[in-house]
């Protein structure tokens, strides 16, 4: 349970939060961009995406690595640099963790027929997309994540029950003209 500051002011979400954002978008990419390769490779127009529950765990774990690399980095180092670090460390986990998960014959990806893989676990050829998701990472998942806030109080229940939402960035009301006041007055806008 999230703890509210003495103010009642939101607070951040806690690591475990944040880990599950960060399975749950990685788990979703991995299957678009193996939809998307099927596609580009054998004009499937069938778009059959698809991954390992052990992408959650992986994806979860790396990112919110990265995003402890991102908080020690930033303001000391260029975005590139960055990206090229967090590239880097992509591989290192997905080499380690392919090569555990093979150990139990778990491994979901096997890169034996690229040209420039190592022990079938990483290749070269991912470098590129690899350095593209780091960008949209920090840039897009860790830096809005790390905005959000949480917010419990007596009121919630009022918001939800009535289908008033803060919106985002604004202290105005989704769609707050059809509600009365005493329905309203439980929404406290948080800004993303």
């Amino acid at each position: 349970m999230v703890t509210l500051a003495a103010s009642g002011e939101p607070v951040p979400l806690t690591a475990l939060s944040r880990w599950y954002l960060y399975a749950i978008h990685g788990y979703f990419c991995e299957v678009m961009f193996t939809a998307a390769w099927e596609f580009v490779v054998n004009c499937n127009w069938k778009f059959p995406g698809v991954t390992s529950v052990w992408a959650l765990f992986i994806y979860g774990t790396c990112i919110l690595i990265v995003e402890r690399m991102y908080l020690k980095l930033r303001g000391r180092s260029p975005v590139l640099l960055r990206c090229i670090i967090y590239t880097l460390w992509t591989y290192l986990w997905e080499f380690g963790t392919g090569l555990l998960l093979r150990q139990f014959n778990a491994c979901p990806w096997d890169y034996s027929e690229f040209r420039y893989n190592f022990m079938g676990l990483i290749t070269a050829e991912y470098a590129v997309p690899w350095f593209c998701a780091s960008f949209i990472v920090e840039r897009f998942v860790i830096r809005k994540t790390l905005r959000l806030r949480f917010y419990e109080g007596p009121e919630d229940v009022g918001c939800f029950k009535y289908g008033v939402f803060p919106v985002t960035g604004s202290p105005q009301l989704w769609r707050a003209e059809s509600y009365s006041a005493s329905q309203m007055k439980c929404c406290h806008p948080v800004v993303f």
